[in-house]
């Protein structure tokens, strides 16, 4: 509850990117957060819902990152950075990329969050295609296995694979040697 008070206090008791005043709710700002006032900010239901997935993103709502984006608070920042990240194939997201000054910690705070938001989602092949538990996939080129003192070779093919916590890897046997792949250099059988 200190958190949620220290934050109803910095905002007036306003969302902290749209300054709606419905629904609000603390926010840990990912990837990591120790739940403090410094590392949370305060949001609407509406901004949660966009953010989490929950909704569809309204590119219109958004325009109000156009003032968040000054917010003294570094939390409010970062999110405010990794939205406008997010819209960047809009103009005015753009711009506003170009405009925002943060300093080099808070930043790098911001660009972590994307690079952990990119890394999630499904694993995909070199086409593009989604990969799932237990599907066969083929080498593309031939790949030295470390360690293993063998090259697999293009065309090889891979049974039976498993996913990894890395989207970029999946696990899989070759010529009888469990190893770990990378998903670029293989194609859904």
């Amino acid at each position: 509850m200190p958190t949620e008070n220290a934050l109803k206090a910095r905002s007036n008791t306003r969302c902290e990117l749209c300054t709606s005043i419905d629904k609000l709710a603390v926010f840990p700002v990912p990837p990591t957060s120790d739940l403090s006032a410094q590392q949370c900010i305060y949001l609407c239901a509406t901004c949660t819902a966009q953010i989490n997935g929950e909704t569809e993103i309204d590119v219109s709502h958004w325009r109000c990152l156009n003032d968040s984006m000054w917010s003294q608070e570094p939390a409010v920042q970062v999110m405010s950075y990794r939205l406008l990240h997010k819209l960047s194939a809009e103009s005015w997201a753009q711009d506003a990329l170009e405009m925002i000054y943060m300093e080099d910690d808070v930043k790098t705070w911001a660009e972590q969050g994307i690079a952990a938001a990119e890394r999630e989602g499904p694993t995909r092949d070199s086409n593009g295609t989604e990969l799932q538990d237990g599907d066969d996939v083929t080498l593309i080129k031939d790949l030295k296995v470390k360690g293993a003192n063998f090259t697999a070779k293009q065309g090889t093919m891979v049974r039976g694979i498993a996913l990894t916590d890395n989207p970029e890897h999946i696990e899989g046997k070759v010529n009888g040697t469990r190893i770990v792949l990378v998903s670029a250099y293989l194609k859904k059988a």
